[in-house]
C-alpha cells in the first residue's frame, strides 16, 4: 500500500520507532504495509530517528574446531584405497575454541570428561547454538574444513542448521590478495603477527597430541586447549590487525540500524580521494579511505556519478 508523506505522518513514524514499535506494529498504526513504513522510515526520518535498542554492530565469532581422525583397518602405509567397510570410526569434533570479537572471554570445549571420546552431540550443540547467533564468522579455511565439518555432525545428530551468517575465510584472504611463502595460519601469523602467533606443539608434536588424546591423557588435553585458544586469538589478531583493509568482501557497517557509515575497524571518518575512482563498464563511484592510519580500508559511494543520458550513451 503507497502512501503520500506528510510532516505529520513523518513525525508520527518516527515516534513510533522511537518508542520501539515493530514494523507490524507501526503499519497497522499508520494504516500502511510494513514494507512501506520502512522505506519511508530511510527515506525521511533523520539520523537522531533511530529506534532505541538498535543494533550498532555484527555480532562477530572467531571460530577453529579439532577432529578426531577416521579409524581404519589397512594393508599398508602408502597410497592406500579405504573402503567403507574398513573404516571403524568416522570423523567426530574432538573439541573446538570460539571468541566474540568485542569480548575478551575465550570460550572452548573438548571431550576429555566424556565417558565417550567419540560422541560429540553436547559439543556441536552448543557450537551450533553460537553460529546460530552469530552474523558473521571467521575462520582459516573453514570454508573447506570447520563449517562442512560441522554441518555433517549437525545433521548427523538431528540438529536444524544454524541461521545464515557472513563466512570470512583468511586462507581464501590470503590466496587472492597475496603472495606468501606459505598460506598455513602459522605461517602467517609467525609473519604478521605480535602478539599472539599459533603455537607449535610442545610435549606431544604432531599427530601424537590427537592420539593422547583419544587415551584420555590430561596432559595432551591441556595441550590441546592451549593449542586451540591461541589459534583463534592469532586468527583474531590476523584478520582484524592484518586483513580487513583487504577484505572487500563484507561491510560491516550494512550490519548496524544507524544511518552514519562506520568502517570495518569501528572509524567513521573517512578521507575524500579526489580524482580517484571505482569505474565500471557504465558507472562512476567516488573513492573514499578511512582515516584510521593503522586501517586505511578503501570504500567508495554508492551513487553513480554518470548521469542516466551518460550511461545511455556508453557503449558496452
Amino acid at each position: 500500500m503507497s502512501k503520500n508523506w506528510t510532516d505529520e505522518g513523518i513525525a508520527k513514524l518516527t515516534g513510533l520507532r522511537l518508542e520501539g514499535r515493530t514494523w507490524e506494529e507501526v503499519a497497522n498504526e499508520l494504516e500502511v504495509s510494513p514494507n512501506c513504513a520502512r522505506k519511508a522510515f530511510y527515506r525521511y526520518c533523520r539520523d537522531d530517528a533511530e529506534p532505541k535498542g538498535r543494533k550498532l554492530a555484527p555480532k562477530i565469532l572467531i571460530l577453529d574446531i579439532e577432529t578426531a581422525p577416521i579409524e581404519a583397518y589397512v594393508w599398508g602405509l602408502f597410497d592406500q584405497n579405504i573402503g567403507l567397510d574398513m573404516v571403524k570410526t568416522h570423523t567426530t569434533v574432538l573439541s573446538w575454541s570460539a571468541k566474540w570479537r568485542g569480548d575478551d572471554k575465550v570460550m572452548y570445549r573438548d571431550l576429555r570428561n566424556s565417558k565417550d571420546v567419540r560422541d560429540d552431540k553436547e559439543l556441536v550443540r552448543i557450537i551450533r547454538d553460537l553460529l546460530d547467533e552469530a552474523d558473521v564468522v571467521v575462520t582459516q579455511n573453514g570454508k573447506k574444513f570447520d563449517i562442512k565439518k560441522l554441518n555433517y555432525r549437525f545433521v548427523q545428530h538431528g540438529l536444524t542448521p544454524p541461521s545464515t551468517f557472513k563466512h570470512i575465510d583468511t586462507l581464501q584472504i590470503a590466496r587472492s590478495k597475496f603472495g606468501f611463502d606459505s598460506n598455513k595460519l602459522a605461517h602467517l601469523t609467525a609473519t604478521l603477527c605480535t602478539k599472539h602467533k599459533k603455537l607449535t606443539h610442545a610435549k606431544f608434536p604432531g599427530f601424537m597430541l590427537w592420539k593422547e588424546c583419544l587415551k584420555g591423557n590430561l596432559e595432551a588435553w591441556k595441550e590441546m586447549q592451549q593449542y586451540n585458544e591461541v589459534d583463534v586469538l592469532s586468527l583474531e589478531e590476523l584478520y582484524f590487525n592484518h586483513f580487513m583493509a583487504w577484505d572487500d568482501s563484507t561491510n560491516f557497517s550494512a550490519y548496524s540500524d544507524s544511518f552514519k557509515f562506520r568502517c570495518n575497524c569501528g572509524n567513521d571518518e573517512l578521507t575524500l580521494l579526489k580524482g580517484k575512482y571505482h569505474t565500471t563498464k557504465k558507472s562512476r563511484f567516488q573513492l573514499y579511505r578511512c582515516s584510521n592510519p593503522t586501517c586505511g580500508k578503501i570504500h567508495r559511494d554508492s551513487q553513480n556519478l554518470f548521469s542516466k543520458e551518460r550511461r545511455s550513451e556508453l557503449k558496452v
